[in-house]
């Protein structure tokens, strides 16, 4: 071969990092041995991977293509790696879940996976759906499970588990005793919603479809509890997975509220690079998903 791993490593890291000095510092190389193996793999195929604009390296439209097969091909090595070196059956798994699922669904699922596979090394990282398709997609994860739809050409979305929106206000709002709201109440109200990319603003947006020019949303979260707090002190309505404010129904310090003409109903995920090799802890992990149900 012309080229070798330590050189499609430091590609990849001037990629993410855009700098040649940061790579190496990822790398725990010197600056110039970086450089030198970056050089070489372009002359070597008389290519240009980069433009560079000052201190900053950008991928060209050659790079960006040449970086989806070698994230694959690095993806492959690494599990080549593992099997040489005989390390346990199930290795390293890095999942990622958005907010809702990875704070009440994963956590227990993570728990299981340990306990039926001894020696297994799990991370679980949270983030919002897009954050996390984005980890997929570079193969910094190794799964997803998430809340929203996505599209991707390099990833493989598939269905899990049925979940529900609900929407929901404090005892002392005026909507707490009211049997069922219809579109007026709706836009009168003002809203606490989760940030766009995430899942459940997703959700959202879609039931309340020809509605959302004219709802009044004053405050967008990134976490579920800031969202409980907030309506639960009275500033608005709330809208979130029914997994996440079951607690708070049955203390009664957060009510549920009926919307029968709005479709609140939603799926949740798996999503996965179609490149990504099935290893056995993948496999097992996605088991421990389907025996969750």
């Amino acid at each position: 071969m012309k080229y070798s791993l330590k050189q499609i490593e430091v590609f990849l890291a001037t990629a993410s990092c855009q700098n040649i000095t940061q790579a190496a510092e990822l790398l725990s190389m010197s600056q110039s041995a970086a450089s030198e193996s970056l050089k070489t793999l372009e002359s070597q195929f008389n290519i240009q991977l980069f433009d560079r604009i000052g201190r900053r390296l950008q991928l060209n439209d050659l790079g960006i293509s040449v970086k989806k097969q070698a994230e694959s091909f690095m993806e492959r090595a690494r599990v080549l790696e593992e099997a040489l070196e005989q390390k346990t059956e199930i290795g390293t798994l890095k999942v990622g879940a958005t907010l809702s699922i990875g704070n009440y669904l994963a956590i227990n699922i993570l728990s299981a996976f340990r306990a039926k596979n001894t020696g297994a090394n799990a991370t679980l990282e949270v983030a919002n759906t897009t954050s996390i398709a984005n980890k997929i997609a570079n193969f910094e994860l190794d799964i997803g499970l998430i809340e929203g739809e996505v599209t991707h050409p390099d990833l493989e979305v598939s269905p899990w588990i049925a979940d529900e929106l609900v929407v929901f206000c404090s005892p002392e709002h005026p909507y707490a005793n009211k049997q069922d709201l219809n579109d007026q109440d709706l836009t009168s109200a003002q809203w606490i919603l989760r940030e766009t990319g995430s899942g459940t603003r997703q959700a959202f947006d879609y039931a309340m479809h020809g509605l959302i020019p004219n709802l009044q949303v004053t405050l967008e979260l990134q976490h579920t509890e800031a969202i409980k707090r907030a309506v639960e002190s009275g500033m608005g309505l709330g809208c979130l997975s029914r997994i996440t404010l079951n607690d708070a129904f049955t203390r009664g310090s957060l009510i549920p509220l009926n919307i029968p003409h709005r479709d609140f109903h939603r799926q949740f995920y798996f999503i996965l690079h179609k490149d990504k090799y099935r290893s056995s802890g993948l496999q097992n992990w996605l088991k421990c998903c389907q025996d969750f149900q």
